[in-house]
């Protein structure tokens, strides 16, 4: 729809929910600032707005000064929503009302990060594709069972459009202006940001950003990737090697050379990071916890998550859980 070559001016409305990523605004919004600067003329209009018009704060502490409060019954092409934190407490029932009339009056609607839930809350999403940040995956594909949830970067399926979090919306504003503009005008906004990487669709979210790592040595890069795809049910290092191209021996010395870790130690790293993330910014059981980053039991989780925060994973939640003084 919006996807295609044009001329016209495109308007977009962005409805900001409170503890939203700031930079997944920036994100969104500096891409069309740019692509009128590169343009020399006014190809893109948008307005930030909160369903009130009170400033939302954003995840970092920061508030964000809007246009005014949202106005559903009003006219645009694009009515994207953005949140991140805590969702499900922002996304209330005079938002998610507000949201169905204006994505009524919207040629597209999309949401980015945390924005996913509220179009699949709104009902917006059934027998539709859409993806959201990797972190909340699972999630929202259990909460949302007649979407076709998918952990590409960012994902167009008819009038919705939806993406996993800052780096996915730039490429995802890129993409909107290589169809509007052309290629040319897209890799001219992508220069102002020195990107040059600018990722496809359908390339899956990853839970480790790998950077020059890929190219300075791609067998610890897939060995990684590897141990990402089986964090619930974990591999012997030698499959592992096996699977990366190397013996046992010659991975073990690249994962010292490259990240200063055996790679046995580097992957119940990455186990205890999924489960930290879990037990702070989930209320999945315990049990749950464990299952899902191949711990055996509660008890080997716990053992494992102590020696490495500290303290173990119920206390971490309790901590998290209460208020600031």
């Amino acid at each position: 729809m919006l996807f295609t070559p044009s001329l016209d001016p495109l308007s977009i409305t962005l409805l900001v929910l409170p503890e939203a990523s700031l930079m997944t605004l920036a994100a969104t919004v500096d891409p069309l600032r740019a692509a009128n600067r590169v343009a020399a003329r006014e190809i893109y209009r948008w307005e930030i707005v909160s369903l009130d018009g009170s400033q939302p704060v954003t995840s970092g502490g920061m508030p964000i000064p809007v246009h005014g409060a949202f106005d559903p019954a009003r006219r645009r092409d694009a009515l994207v929503v953005l949140a991140a934190f805590n969702v499900l407490h922002h996304a209330t029932r005079p938002v998610l009302r507000a949201f169905r009339t204006g994505a009524r009056h919207a040629t597209m609607v999309g949401g980015f990060e945390g924005g996913a839930w509220v179009l699949g809350l709104a009902g917006l999403l059934d027998g539709r594709a859409a993806t959201t940040h990797w972190e909340d995956l699972e999630e929202f594909a259990a909460r949302f069972p007649l979407a076709d949830v998918r952990p590409d970067r960012w994902v167009i399926d008819g009038p919705v459009f939806t993406a996993g979090g800052a780096m996915p919306a730039l490429d995802l504003m890129l993409a909107l202006v290589r169809a509007r503009q052309g290629l040319s005008t897209a890799l001219d906004v992508a220069s102002l940001y020195v990107y040059d990487e600018t990722r496809a669709s359908s390339e899956a979210q990853p839970l480790v950003s790998l950077g020059r790592l890929r190219e300075s040595e791609p067998r610890v890069a897939a060995a990684i990737r590897v141990m990402e795809a089986h964090l619930d049910q974990p591999l012997p290092v030698s499959a592992i090697a096996r699977r990366s191209g190397v013996s046992t021996r010659r991975l073990e010395t690249l994962f010292r050379e490259a990240v200063s870790a055996s790679p046995g130690a580097y992957y119940l790293a990455l186990r205890l990071k999924a489960a930290r993330r879990l037990v702070l910014d989930t209320r999945l059981p315990m049990v749950d916890v464990a299952e899902r980053t191949g711990f055996s039991s509660i008890s080997a989780l716990s053992r494992a998550f102590r020696r490495e925060y500290g303290l173990p994973p119920s206390a971490a939640r309790k901590a998290a859980q209460r208020p600031s003084p």
